[in-house]
């Protein structure tokens, strides 16, 4: 497995002979030049999860990629785009891809709700070799390798980035979703994911853009 970052929640996961791309939002940066997608994947509507002045141009560039995403996103963005919800599993050759959770957390009582689908990413014996979360703290109910963990966001407090690492209690840990916090302040929210982590989970931060084999 080998995971690049390209900022906030955008990953690019090369397993099992293919490549899917999460979650290319407004924070994220360097992957507007990726080909040979197979999939685009997102969580949710958000832009800071999908940028809507560059995801045209994504997709063009890799006409055959499948689009997946939250039930809302693909009725609001139509065909060819395909609502993943929680227990639909697509298959990709070897590899799984499995609908989790179905709502994203509470940012305030007033603000409305909206779908998150969680992606679990495996094979049929082993179903979430890797987890993109979104904006959810929902627990996937089998062993979790590796975890794009949310580690600051307007909806979580730190307590609760630290309790759903130890919920979730994956092989290894990726910190996500920090483009809102200023550089220089990240080491705070990631070094106590690191300090409070369970003891068998290994936290890691992913360079910028790099390709890291896992």
């Amino acid at each position: 497995m080998r995971i690049a970052h390209f900022g906030h929640s955008c990953l690019l996961l090369e397993a099992h002979g293919r490549r899917i791309l999460f979650d290319p939002g407004v924070f994220a940066h360097g992957f507007e030049g990726l080909t040979g997608l197979d999939a685009i994947a997102v969580t949710h509507q958000h832009p800071d999860h999908i940028d809507p002045d560059r995801i045209d141009a994504l997709i063009a560039a890799n006409p055959g990629a499948r689009l997946l995403s939250d039930p809302q996103t693909a009725r609001l963005r139509d065909e060819p785009w395909e609502p993943v919800r929680a227990g639909n599993v697509l298959t990709f050759g070897a590899l799984r891809i499995t609908g989790g959770g179905g709502r994203h957390a509470v940012i305030h009582p007033e603000i409305p709700v909206i779908d998150n689908t969680v992606f679990q990413v495996g094979t049929a014996q082993d179903p979430a070799q890797f987890v993109h979360p979104g904006d959810s703290l929902w627990v996937p109910p089998v062993p979790v390798g590796v975890l794009a963990t949310p580690a600051a966001a307007p909806w979580m407090r730190i307590s609760e980035a630290v309790d759903y690492l130890r919920a979730v209690d994956p092989r290894l840990a990726v910190p996500i979703h920090l483009g809102i916090i200023q550089p220089d302040a990240r080491g705070i929210y990631v070094g106590r994911l690191a300090d409070m982590a369970p003891a068998e989970t290994e936290v890691r931060v992913l360079e910028p853009e790099t390709a890291t084999e896992l």
